[in-house]
């Protein structure tokens, strides 16, 4: 006679608390070595001699490593002890953020970045798949409304700090900060995550998968950041980077159709609110870290504040972004409700965008402080809520890399809007400094020797330290990096709106009352109970319903079921208006 495990109790408040303690805290570290340098990243370049175009691949480069390592971790995620893959990646994005502290040239720095984005990818990826484990869709929100307040205070917290130590110490410090945080976060994960023992299959990573799409994303990346600066447009070497990624992408997309268990599944695009989610994760990408970069760019270059005034002065946009994700992650949990949560986000974000578009440098604070927090309320109700309405619909074994998959396009959506909003803002700037040159040599003119040494800084494309300029030419170049980064904000507004259209046409499905983990042993009684195993008369499991888009929130004996329970029929009889799974 084959037997039944009974299904363990729910887990309570506190013992989810206490289980997440070490994840917050891991995701805290990330963060917070991700935004450290954030205010102080244009001292940096200006300090090792770089470019806009080095700015731009020094953040690029962490994207880039993220969204390429992101749906790997996820895979992996469904085949290893997802408690010790956490704490690896933990422990490969601080000692990347350490290794960057050493940094001698942007070569280096850029580098060592990509190290730390290795391991920021599968910190994003595998914190969404641990929760998803011990946490329902339905009580999930509150939970989501956590790490929004984690992330919101490591945003807010590392420009801050980062500023700080910058004007303090030193921007080297800025690399080290997190490493004995990370040290307590690595020892909690091993102390308080308790995860239920998982069968995990044999190891078929699709490594070609992998490269190919790496390298038609890195070269698309790279043709972006460099054409109009180190090559025409419309030229030779365009057509060769654009052809070999155009190439590469075909043979990717060919692979993972025949690849026996690919990196990101095509068939996931079969579920709608998996690709109207990923579809709406690019905008918000591109939107998220594409503004949040450059935005620390025009509180400096712009309006002359210090890396410590700049952390000060973009507070508004994290705040929302606070306030947003913890109040909506509250809402959901307590009524069930999240499409209009998730509209209203797309809504805000889309005018937050638009608005930041109309800035000048010299606009109002006021003025610019209330767009910020526009645009970051709506992305606080928008980024994390994608990647709950989508683990709430996929099959139970696909959980590790759905979840992942919609962060690599977010990822890959940030990493793009960073290289071409870049692009776009030197191409700018470099255009209103040219419509301004009479202006700006007359000024440079009247400084004398100290006026040369401005002009050939200038000439080499160094970023200047505008708060040391004199005024004349300081109000030159804060004019045309105002104007530029406007610019980018007005461009971003597009992309926003296509994820309000994404997100209007998800379907509305109910939020499940079950975890992860249920819904995996639902899955393997259910298989026992069809195969005839468990024997008449005795206690059979019914899978839970896959594809919740089909139906409305699951009722048993008239009642909704308690966080984690599961409901038990008599063998050989199927529940009424419920598939056996698939």
């Amino acid at each position: 006679m084959t037997s039944i495990a009974p299904t363990a109790p729910a887990m309570t408040h506190k013992q989810v608390l206490q289980s997440l303690s070490g994840l917050l805290l891991g995701m805290f570290v990330s963060i917070l070595a991700g935004t450290v340098v954030s205010t102080s990243l244009p001292k940096i370049i200006s300090e090792l001699g770089g470019n806009q175009t080095a700015f731009t691949w020094v953040v690029t480069s962490t994207l880039l490593a993220t969204t390429v390592s992101t749906p790997i971790w996820g895979k992996l995620a469904d085949l290893f002890d997802r408690k010790l893959l956490i704490q690896l990646a933990l422990g490969i994005f601080v000692i990347g953020s350490a290794l960057a502290g050493f940094s001698q040239d942007t070569s280096t720095l850029i580098a060592f970045r990509t190290v730390q984005g290795l391991g920021a990818g599968g910190l994003t990826a595998l914190s969404q798949i641990i929760m998803a484990d011990i946490i329902s869709p339905r009580e999930r929100g509150r939970y989501m409304g956590l790490f929004g307040a984690v992330m919101a205070v490591g945003t807010i917290g590392g420009p801050l700090a980062g500023g700080l130590i910058t004007d303090s110490f030193g921007w080297r410090w800025n690399f080290f900060v997190a490493l004995p945080i990370a040290v307590v976060a690595i020892i909690l994960l091993q102390r308080t995550l308790h995860l239920a023992h998982r069968t995990t299959t044999r190891a078929r990573i699709d490594y070609l998968g992998a490269a190919l799409i790496a390298g038609a994303v890195s070269l698309l990346l790279i043709w972006v950041s460099l054409a109009g600066s180190q090559f025409e447009w419309a030229s030779t070497t365009t057509l060769w980077m654009v052809g070999g990624g155009v190439l590469l992408l075909t043979a990717a997309i060919v692979v993972e159709f025949r690849a026996a268990d690919p990196i990101i599944p095509l068939t996931l695009f079969r579920n709608r609110t998996f690709t109207l989610s990923v579809i709406a994760s690019l905008a918000v990408g591109v939107a998220m870290f594409g503004t949040s970069v450059f935005l620390g760019q025009y509180m400096q270059l712009a309006r002359g504040a210090t890396p410590t005034e700049s952390g000060l002065l973009t507070l508004p946009m994290i705040v929302g972004l606070l306030l947003s994700s913890t109040i909506v992650g509250a809402l959901i949990t307590r009524y069930g409700a999240w499409k209009r949560y998730m509209v209203i986000g797309a809504v805000l974000l889309t005018a937050g965008l638009a608005l930041m578009g109309t800035i000048h440098y010299d606009t109002s604070y006021v003025q610019v402080a209330l767009f910020m927090l526009i645009l970051g309320s709506g992305v606080g109700m928008v980024m994390q809520n994608l990647v709950l309405v989508v683990q709430n619909t996929v099959h139970p074994q696909q959980l590790g890399v759905a979840s992942s998959s919609v962060a690599f396009f977010r990822s890959l959506g940030g990493a793009a809007g960073v290289a071409v909003l870049g692009a776009l803002l030197a191409e700018r700037v470099t255009a209103s400094m040219t419509a301004q040159q009479a202006a700006l040599q007359q000024a440079l003119a009247a400084l004398g020797a100290e006026g040369q040494k401005v002009a050939a800084s200038l000439a080499s494309g160094t970023i200047p330290a505008v708060s040391s300029l004199p005024d004349g030419v300081r109000q030159i170049i804060e004019s045309a990096y105002g104007d530029g980064i406007a610019s980018i904000f007005l461009t971003a507004a597009p992309l926003a709106l296509v994820s309000l259209i994404a997100i209007v046409f998800l379907p509305n499905v109910s939020l499940s009352t079950q975890t992860a983990q249920d819904r995996r042993d639902e899955v393997a009684d259910a298989a026992i109970a069809t195969a005839g195993v468990t024997p008449t008369g005795s206690i059979a499991v019914v899978a839970d319903d896959l594809s919740p888009e089909d139906g409305a929130s699951r009722i048993d004996g008239g009642a909704e079921r308690a966080p984690g329970a599961r409901h038990a029929a008599p063998a050989g009889e199927a529940e009424p208006g419920r598939e056996s799974g698939r």
